[in-house]
C-alpha cells in the first residue's frame, strides 16, 4: 500500500472555525493543520515498486491525479510537520487520521479509482482511498480528549478516527467469503413451540422486525409439511425486507376496530376511493414506482438515431412520487438525506419501461434547532439519544446531502418545506408528554416524464434476462427497510450503523443515461420492465420484478457485482447499496442493451432469468449451495392480515390568549407585545427565510425551470409553487406545491389533514392550472401509530381526506407513502425519555399547466400606479388560533384548530383565480401569496420583501381581535390589484361563484419606494417598521444557520445586503435587441446545419439544454460521449464546434473538471483529437460552461492563448452556490469573442450553479496578463452595474468578478455561469414585463456562433 499525502483539506477559514470549536472543549490546542492522505492499493508487487519510484511515468500520472484543490495555499510549519509524519509513517504527537469505516468503500474512492483506470493505471492501481489527517498543536492529548472532539472531525456512522497509518487490510479489506448461515428451527423433532422461540431470538439478533403473526407464518411454512427444513439467514432476511412495514404498508392495509366498533374500510382503501371517484387524468396509480398523469402533446427534444438531437411530437406524461427517508437521516444526516433523494429519483426513473426524473423537492421536520448563542424563547432542550443526530446537525448536514445528490445527478430542487416543533403537551391522564420530531421527517419527491410507449409495465416473458444495472454490492445499508419500520431507539446502535447507506449520484447519472438511451429507441426499447433497488436491496427488487408478471426466477449469486469479496450470501443479497436498478431484457435485445451500457461506462451484470415455474431460486456456485429455494407463494404469501384496535382520546387543550397577557409581563404595553410576537414569528423556521436550504441546490439544470423558489429582481425565496416547462418550445408545463399543518393534529387530527390539502391548493393556485380537477396529490403519512389515540386519529384523518374532502374537490391521490414509527425513545441516567411526533400528513400536489408565463408570485409591483391589497377569506370569517406559529412561539398549542370550511369555496376560489389571469383579464392580478404559517402578517411582509417596498394595511374590515386577525392561519390569500381594477377582480371572482363578502380590501402598496410596513386596526397603529427591519428579522435564522455551516464572512455579507434600501435589484441593460433573430436569413437561405459535438463525460448532466440552445440557433447537435472519442468511434474532425457541458464529471473528486481533462491529456488518441481541433484548425469554435469551463481550464496546455487562464476552485463561501447573478459581457478592443459579437457592454442576469467557481491564478501576475490581453469575457457586477467581489452578487469570490475567459482569437470561451439554461424568457427567475417573445437574450450568443460559421 502506498501512502501519499495530498493537498490541504481545509481552507484557512474552515481551519480557524475548527480550531475555535476544538478550543471550546480543549483550550490547550493551539493550532490545526490538515491535509488529504491517499492510500493506494497496488495490483501486485511489481506495481507497488513501479509506483513507489517517483520518477516512473506511472507515478507521475498518479501524482498528477492526486494533486487537486487550491494551489495558492501558504504552508505553515504545522503543515510541513503533518506531511512529513505521513510520508515517513513515524509517530507524531496529536496526529489524527479520519478514514472510511473498515469494510466500506467511500464514494470518493469509487470515482477516483475510475479516473485512475481511465488514465492508463488500470493494470497498476487496484483502488485508491482517501482520508483526512489532522495535526493538532499543543501538549499531547489523551484518548478521552480525542473523544471530546471526535464529532467535530468525523461522522461516526461512516468514518473512524485513528492516530497512525492503519494496516492495509483495514482499509482494503480482503477476506474469504463468509459462509451461508442456517437458522436452526427444526431440531431432533419438529417442535413448533421451540421453533418459534428460536425464530424470536433470530428476529432480535438479525434486526428483522418481524411481527408476531409473521413469525407464526414462517414457523408454519418451514416447520410444516410445505418446506419441512431450516431456513437460511438469506431467506429470513429477504422475507423481513419484502414484508416490512416500510415495503408492505401493513398498517394501511390493516383491519381497524376503533372504540370497540369494527370499521368497514382499511386506510389504503379510503385513499384508493379518491381514485375510484376521480380516475380522470391518471394513467397509472398504485401499481408502479410512481404515479403517471396525463400530459400534453408537445415536441419532445432528445438524442435519437445516431445520437443526433431532434424532436418527436408525442404526449409527454407526468410522473410523480414523494418518499421519506426518516430513520437514515436521523442516524447519519448527510448520507441519509442524500440516499433519500437518490431513492426517490430512482423511483421516478423506473416507471413502466423506463422514465426520466425532471425536478425535485425536499422537506424536513425536526425538533428545536437550539442554535448556539441563538436559542429562541420557545425552544426547550429535552435531550436526545447518543446514537442519533441533533436537530441542528440534521438541518446542517441533511439538506446538504439532499442537495448534493440532486445537484450531481442533475435534477433541479424547486420546492420544499421546513418545520421545527418540540413541545410538552398534556395527556389524557393529566401528565405531560413531549411531542416533536426527534425522529425527523426527511421528504424527497419530484416530477418526471415518461413516453407513452413506456408508461405502463407489461408482463415480462419467461427466459427474459434479469440484469442488475449500477454500482457493485457493498456492506452498507443492511436491513434499512426493517430498521425504518422500528421505533427509533428500539434497535441497537450497531443495527443503526448497518442500516446507513452511502451515496454515489454520479453512478446514478450513468444509470439514468442508459435508461434514457433505451427509451430513445421507442418501440424498440430493450427494457421489458424496470424496478429501482431500494429498501431490502436485491432481495426485494428481483423477486418483485418477476412477481409482477406471475413468474419465478433463477438467479446466480456470484454474477452480482461485488466490491467486498468477504461478504456473506446474506450480505450480498440483502444489502442496500444504492444507485442500482433491476431490469428484464429480452434475450434478443441483450446485445443492444450491453452496447448502450458500455458506452455510458455503466456497470451491469446479467444475474439470472425469469422462469415459468413460480419459484425463486438463488444459486451460489462458489460455496456450492442454494441460499434461497422458495415458492413465490410463500415469499409473497398472505401472512395473516394485521388487525388494529385503538381508542379515541381527546386530551384537554388550553385556549390561546390573544391578548398575549398570559405570556408576557403585565408591564409590557400592547404595541410592544405585538412587536415581540412579530419578532418571534419572523424567527420561527416555518415562517423565516429558507435561503440557507435553497441556494445549496441547483434550480436551473435542465433549462426547463420556469418558477423556482426565488422571485423578483431582489431574489427573495417566497414562491408558492414550482413550475417547469413541458419541453423547450412550448408554453405548457407542470406544477408542484406542498402543504402540511402538522401541529394542528395535537388539537384535531381531521383539521390537520384537511388543512394540508387546503394549503396545497392555495399554493398551486399560483400556477396557471385551468381546472382544480387536474390536481393530483401524493399523501405522505407519518405517525406513531401505536401511541395512545394516534391510531384512531390517523383513521379519522384518512377518512376525512379519502371519503370526504378530496372526492368533493374532484381530486384523487394516486401515490403516497407511510411511516408508522414516528417515535424516539431512549434512556439516560436511568430515566426513559420519549419524544413522539404529531400525526404528520405531508401533501404534495401535481398538475399540468396551461401557460407557464402566467404563474403568479408574491412580488409586489411598484411600477403600476396605485394598487390595493385584497384579502381572500377562505374560512368564512373564522380566526381560530390553535396550532399557529404565534401559539408555538409562546410555547402554546391552543384548543381550536383552523379547518377547511367549505370545499365549494375552495373550488370557486381556484376557478376565479384562474379566470383572473385569462387573456380577457390580462395583468389583473399583479401579485399573489397564500396565508399560512405566520398568518396574514407573514403573508403581507413577505410580499413586501419580494417587492422591495412597504405597504399600509388596515385590518378593521376583518374583525375586532387584531391579534387573531394578524396571526390566525386559516386558509386564505392576498392579491395585489390596481386601484381602478378592484371591481373587475371582484366581478371575476363572483362569476366563478366566489362570494364578494369574502373579499376585503385591506391596504395599499406604498408608492415611490416607501419602505415602511404598517398594520393598523381602526385608528390604532398596531405594528410599524421599515421593511429592512422586518426582513432582517425574517432572514436572521437562515443567516445563523448559514454562518455555522458555510464561510461566516460570506453569510454576513449576504445578510447585510438587506440593509441597502436603494438596491435597484436585477435589470436587463442590453446593447442589442434580444427579439432580433440574426440567423433568419442565414438559416432560410441555406439547407445546412453545421454539427456541434455536445461533449459528455460520465457525470455530466447539462447536455440536453446545451444541445437545445445550439439546435435552436441552427446547428445540428450531436451527443458525443468521451467513450466515443477514446475508442475512435467518433472524431472531432466532423464538427465545427464543441460544447463541454455542466455537471460533475467523475463526481469532481480530483478537482472540478480535472479528471475529465486528465483522461484526455494522458490518452494519446484523445489528446491528438483535441490538439488538432484547438491548434490546427481555424474553422472551429469551442464553448465550455461550468464543469466544461473547469475542464477547459485544465486543458490550457493544448489550447493556444490559454496559458494564463485561471483554474476554478472551491467557492469562497465553502458551499455550492445556486444563484441568479448579474454579469457584464466585457467590451474588448483586441479580442472579439465569437459568441459575444454585438453583446459587449450588456449587463443582465444569468443562472449560476457551481461549487468550484472561484478563479485562482497560478502566477501572481496572471490576472493582470489576462486583462492586458483582453481575455476576460464575462464578469460579475452588482445591481448597480459595478464589478464586484461581494457575496453573493459574486457567488464564488473570483477576483475582479472574473467568470468567463476567452482566447486571443476569440474562438474558445470558458465561462462558469449557464447561458444555455436561460435562452427562453420564461426560464429566467425574473424578467421585465415588456419582454415580448419567449426568446431570452442569452440565445443571442448561440446565434452569434451560427453566424460566425456562416
Amino acid at each position: 500500500m502506498l501512502v501519499l499525502p495530498g493537498t490541504v483539506a481545509l481552507s484557512d477559514f474552515k481551519s480557524a472555525v475548527l480550531l475555535r470549536q476544538i478550543q471550546e472543549e480543549l483550550p490547550q490546542v493551539s493550532s490545526v493543520a490538515s491535509c488529504f492522505v491517499h492510500f493506494v492499493e497496488n495490483a501486485d508487487q511489481e506495481s507497488y515498486e513501479l509506483l513507489s519510484d517517483v520518477n516512473s511515468s506511472e507515478r507521475k500520472i498518479l501524482d498528477s491525479l492526486l494533486f487537486y484543490g487550491p494551489r495558492n495555499h501558504t504552508s505553515t510549519e504545522q503543515d510541513v510537520r503533518l506531511v512529513k509524519a505521513l510520508s515517513s509513517n513515524e509517530p507524531a504527537t496529536n496526529l489524527l487520521l479520519v478514514l472510511p469505516r473498515p469494510g466500506t468503500i467511500s464514494p470518493w474512492s469509487s470515482k477516483a479509482t475510475n479516473i485512475a483506470h481511465m488514465c492508463n493505471l488500470e493494470t497498476r492501481v487496484k483502488r485508491i482511498e482517501r482520508g483526512v489527517a489532522y495535526l493538532l498543536g499543543g501538549p499531547s492529548l489523551s484518548t478521552s480528549d480525542i473523544v471530546k472532539i471526535s464529532d467535530l472531525i468525523h461522522d461516526r456512522m461512516t468514518q473512524t478516527i485513528g492516530c497512525s497509518i492503519p494496516e492495509e487490510t483495514s482499509i482494503f479489506k480482503q477476506g474469504q467469503p463468509a459462509q451461508l448461515r442456517i437458522v436452526e428451527l427444526i431440531g431432533q423433532e419438529r417442535d413448533s413451540v421451540a421453533a418459534k422461540e428460536k425464530l424470536v431470538k433470530a428476529n432480535t439478533e438479525l434486526g428483522l422486525a418481524l411481527a408476531a403473526d409473521e413469525i407464526n407464518y414462517l414457523v408454519d411454512a418451514f416447520v410444516g409439511d410445505e418446506l419441512s427444513r431450516n431456513p437460511t439467514d438469506v431467506e429470513l432476511f429477504m422475507f423481513a425486507q419484502v414484508n416490512s412495514e416500510h415495503c408492505r404498508h401493513k398498517i394501511f392495509n390493516a383491519e381497524w376496530t376503533i372504540d370497540g366498533e369494527k370499521r368497514e374500510h382499511s386506510l389504503f382503501s379510503m385513499i384508493r376511493n379518491t381514485y375510484k371517484k376521480h380516475p380522470e387524468h391518471v394513467i397509472s396509480a398504485y401499481s408502479d414506482n410512481a404515479a403517471v398523469l396525463a400530459g400534453p402533446k408537445v415536441n419532445r427534444f432528445a438524442a435519437y438515431a445516431e445520437n443526433q438531437y431532434g424532436t418527436v411530437e408525442e404526449e409527454v406524461n407526468l410522473v410523480c412520487k414523494v418518499e421519506t427517508h426518516n430513520h437514515p437521516t436521523a442516524v447519519s444526516p448527510f448520507p441519509g438525506a442524500a440516499t433519500g433523494s437518490g431513492g426517490e429519483i430512482r423511483d421516478e426513473g423506473a416507471v413502466g419501461k423506463g422514465s426520466k426524473p425532471k425536478c425535485g423537492l425536499t422537506g424536513f421536520s425536526v425538533s428545536n434547532l437550539l442554535i448556539p448563542d441563538f436559542v429562541q424563547p420557545w425552544e426547550s432542550d429535552v435531550g436526545k439519544p447518543s446514537h442519533v443526530a441533533s436537530a441542528l446537525d440534521i438541518m446542517i448536514q441533511g439538506p446538504l446531502g439532499g442537495a448534493a445528490f440532486n445537484n450531481e445527478f442533475g435534477r433541479p430542487n424547486l420546492t420544499g418545506y421546513f418545520r421545527t416543533f418540540c413541545e410538552k403537551v398534556q395527556c389524557t391522564n393529566g401528565e405531560e408528554e413531549v411531542r416533536g420530531y426527534h425522529k425527523p421527517i426527511m421528504i424527497a419527491g419530484g416530477m418526471g416524464n415518461v413516453r407513452p410507449a413506456h408508461q405502463l409495465k407489461t408482463s415480462i416473458h419467461p427466459g427474459a434476462k434479469l440484469i442488475v444495472l449500477g454500482g457493485p454490492s457493498m456492506l452498507i445499508g443492511l436491513g434499512g427497510g426493517a430498521a425504518s419500520s422500528m421505533t427509533s431507539g428500539s434497535s441497537s446502535a450497531e443495527l443503526d450503523f448497518a442500516s446507513v447507506q452511502r451515496d454515489n449520484p454520479e453512478m446514478q447519472r450513468r444509470c439514468q443515461q442508459v435508461i434514457d438511451t433505451c427509451t430513445s429507441y421507442g418501440e424498440q426499447n430493450p427494457i421489458e420492465s424496470i424496478h429501482d433497488v431500494g429498501a431490502g436491496g436485491l432481495s426485494n427488487a428481483l423477486p418483485e420484478i418477476v412477481h409482477d408478471s406471475d413468474l419465478g426466477a433463477v438467479v446466480h449469486l456470484r454474477s452480482i457485482l461485488v466490491d467486498d469479496p468477504s461478504m456473506s450470501p446474506m450480505e450480498i443479497w440483502c444489502n442496500e447499496s444504492q444507485e442500482r436498478y433491476v431490469l428484464a431484457v429480452s434475450a434478443d435485445r441483450l446485445s443492444a442493451f450491453e452496447e448502450i451500457a458500455k458506452r455510458e461506462r455503466c456497470p451491469f451484470a446479467v444475474v439470472g432469468e425469469a422462469t415459468e415455474e413460480k419459484k425463486f431460486v438463488l444459486v451460489d456456485s462458489l460455496l456450492g449451495n442454494t441460499p434461497i429455494d422458495l415458492p413465490m407463494s410463500i415469499l409473497f404469501g398472505k401472512a395473516p392480515k394485521m388487525t388494529r384496535k385503538t381508542e379515541t382520546v381527546k386530551p384537554a387543550r388550553i385556549k390561546f390568549d390573544t391578548s398575549l397577557a398570559s405570556y408576557l409581563p403585565a408591564s409590557v404595553g400592547f404595541e410592544s407585545m405585538l412587536a415581540d410576537a412579530a419578532t418571534r414569528i419572523l424567527h420561527l423556521p416555518s415562517v423565516a427565510s429558507k435561503s440557507f436550504l435553497i441556494t445549496i441546490g441547483d434550480r436551473s439544470v435542465s433549462g426547463l425551470v420556469t418558477r423556482d423558489q426565488y422571485v423578483g429582481p431582489w431574489q427573495v425565496p417566497v414562491a408558492d409553487v414550482a413550475v417547469t416547462s413541458t419541453s423547450y418550445d412550448t408554453l405548457t408545463g407542470e406544477a408542484m406545491a406542498m402543504g402540511e399543518r402538522t401541529p394542528l393534529a395535537l388539537i384535531d387530527f381531521v383539521a390537520s389533514a384537511k388543512m394540508a390539502v387546503g394549503e396545497t391548493i392555495t399554493n398551486l393556485v399560483a400556477a396557471n392550472i385551468d381546472d382544480i380537477g387536474k390536481i393530483r396529490l401524493s399523501a405522505n403519512w407519518m405517525s406513531a401509530a401505536g401511541h395512545e389515540g394516534e391510531g384512531a386519529g390517523l383513521y379519522a384523518a384518512v377518512e376525512a381526506i379519502g371519503l370526504d374532502l378530496c372526492p368533493k374537490l374532484g381530486i384523487s391521490i394516486p401515490v403516497g407513502k407511510d411511516s408508522m414509527s414516528m417515535k424516539m425513545t431512549w434512556r439516560e441516567n436511568e430515566k426513559q425519555t420519549t419524544v413522539t411526533a404529531p400525526l404528520s400528513l405531508i401533501i404534495t400536489g401535481f398538475a399540468t399547466v396551461a401557460d407557464v408565463r402566467k404563474t403568479l408570485t408574491p412580488q409586489l409591483r411598484t411600477d403600476v400606479g396605485r394598487s390595493k391589497l385584497v384579502f381572500i377569506d377562505l374560512a368564512n370569517g373564522e380566526q381560530r388560533m390553535g396550532g399557529s406559529a404565534l401559539a408555538q412561539v409562546y410555547k402554546q398549542i391552543g384548543d381550536e384548530a383552523p379547518n377547511v370550511e367549505s370545499p365549494e369555496l375552495l373550488i370557486s376560489f381556484f376557478k376565479g383565480m384562474q379566470s383572473a389571469r385569462s387573456d380577457e383579464h390580462k395583468n389583473l392580478v399583479l401579485a399573489y401569496h397564500d396565508r399560512s404559517d405566520g398568518g396574514l402578517f407573514a403573508t403581507v411582509v413577505e410580499m413586501c420583501f419580494a417587492g422591495h417596498t412597504g405597504a399600509s394595511v388596515q385590518i378593521s374590515p376583518l374583525g375586532a381581535d387584531p391579534v387573531a386577525i394578524l396571526f390566525n392561519e386559516e386558509l386564505g390569500g392576498v392579491v395585489q390589484i390596481q386601484d381602478e381594477r378592484v371591481d373587475e377582480f371582484v366581478r371575476t371572482m363572483e362569476e366563478a361563484g366566489f362570494p364578494a363578502s369574502n373579499l376585503h380590501v385591506i391596504g395599499t402598496v406604498n408608492e415611490n419606494g416607501g419602505d415602511r410596513i404598517t398594520f393598523s386596526h381602526l385608528s390604532q397603529v398596531l405594528l410599524s417598521a421599515p421593511r429592512v427591519e422586518y426582513q432582517r428579522q425574517w432572514a436572521e435564522t437562515s443567516y445563523r444557520m448559514q454562518a455555522l455551516r458555510d464561510n461566516s464572512e460570506c453569510a454576513k455579507q449576504e445578510y447585510d445586503n438587506i440593509l441597502d434600501e436603494k438596491d435597484p435589484g436585477h435589470s436587463f441593460n442590453l446593447t442589442f435587441d434580444p427579439q432580433e433573430n440574426i440567423t433568419t436569413s442565414l438559416v432560410k437561405s441555406l439547407d445546412y446545419r453545421p454539427k456541434v459535438a455536445i461533449l459528455r463525460e460520465q457525470g455530466v448532466n447539462g447536455h440536453i439544454e446545451m444541445a437545445y440552445a445550439f439546435h435552436k440557433a441552427g446547428f445540428t447537435a450531436v451527443d458525443v460521449h468521451m467513450s466515443d472519442l477514446l475508442t475512435g468511434k467518433v472524431t472531432l474532425e466532423d464538427f465545427k464546434g464543441i460544447a463541454a457541458c455542466g455537471g460533475f464529471s467523475y463526481g469532481d473528486v480530483l478537482g472540478a473538471g480535472a479528471g475529465w481533462s486528465k483522461s484526455i491529456l494522458l490518452h494519446s488518441r484523445a489528446r491528438h483529437e483535441f490538439e488538432n481541433f484547438f491548434q490546427k484548425r481555424q474553422d472551429t469554435f469551442a464553448l465550455g460552461v461550468c464543469n466544461g469551463c473547469q475542464f477547459f481550464s485544465n486543458l490550457r496546455e493544448i489550447i493556444p492563448g490559454a496559458q494564463n487562464w485561471p483554474y476554478f476552485v472551491r467557492n469562497q463561501s465553502e458551499q455550492f452556490e445556486a444563484r441568479v447573478c448579474m454579469v457584464e459581457v466585457v467590451e474588448n478592443d483586441k479580442t472579439k469573442c465569437v459568441f459575444f459579437q454585438g453583446m459587449e457592454g450588456s449587463k443582465f442576469p444569468i443562472s449560476v450553479a457551481h461549487g468550484e467557481g472561484r478563479a485562482e491564478f497560478v502566477k501572481s501576475d496572471d490576472l493582470d496578463v489576462i486583462h492586458e490581453q483582453q481575455l476576460v469575457a464575462v464578469r460579475y457586477v452588482d445591481n448597480y452595474g459595478k464589478v464586484t467581489e461581494r457575496y453573493p452578487l459574486n457567488p464564488n469570490g473570483s477576483p475582479l468578478g472574473v467568470t468567463g475567459v476567452t482566447t486571443p482569437n476569440g474562438r474558445v470561451l470558458a465561462m462558469m455561469p449557464h447561458p444555455e439554461r436561460v435562452i427562453r424568457k420564461s426560464t429566467h427567475s425574473w424578467y421585465p414585463q415588456d419582454f415580448a417573445s419567449d426568446e431570452g437574450p442569452w440565445l443571442r450568443m448561440f446565434r452569434n456562433a451560427r453566424c460566425w460559421v456562416g
